[in-house]
């Protein structure tokens, strides 16, 4: 099984910004103009320490037009100081404590006989799937994010870009 993923030698740019392998998670976010949201939403959950942290971390990082699919009001609602443990809660969710590469997921896709259960940092387990070359990535929710750039590597982890905002379960 084959996945779109880099060859080793060079990340992927992501929202029009090289992104650094000797860099940290956040480092190489606030680069990203597809990642503003996020960017924002980790500094308001103040995750921006743990996640500038040793790791390893994958991160499965929802882009702007993803959390533009959420309902109106939802991100504003989220990033309210009231609201913190919430947002805490979504963050989490996005973020598995290993250095997960695609050619891992897919091999776990695989062994597990086409679907596998991922268990997050926040406690959330959601369910990673094979589509052609595509992975995805199904949440509580029943929601499916799909991988669009793999293997962005980082100094303590991995980045997955992609399109859908996991939730979860309520």
């Amino acid at each position: 099984m084959a996945f779109a993923a880099s060859d080793g030698s060079e990340n992927p740019m992501v929202g029009g910004a090289p992104m650094f392998a000797d860099k940290n998670i956040v480092e190489n976010a606030v680069n990203s103009a597809d990642h503003t949201t996020l960017v924002a939403a980790v500094q308001a959950a103040g995750l921006v320490d743990t996640l500038q942290g040793a790791g390893p971390f994958t991160v499965f990082a929802p882009t702007n037009a993803a959390f533009a699919k959420l309902p109106a009001g939802t991100v504003e609602t989220l990033l309210k100081p009231e609201n913190k443990d919430q947002l805490v809660k979504i963050l989490t969710c996005h973020v598995v404590a290993a250095n997960a590469m695609a050619a891992d997921i897919g091999k776990m896709i695989a062994d597990d006989g086409g679907m596998h259960t991922v268990s997050t940092v926040g406690g959330c387990d959601f369910t990673v799937m094979a589509e052609g070359d595509a992975i995805k990535i199904k949440d509580g929710m029943g929601n499916i994010a799909t991988v669009t750039i793999a293997d962005v590597k980082q100094s303590n982890g991995v980045i997955h870009v992609i399109d859908t905002v996991l939730l979860p379960a309520m």
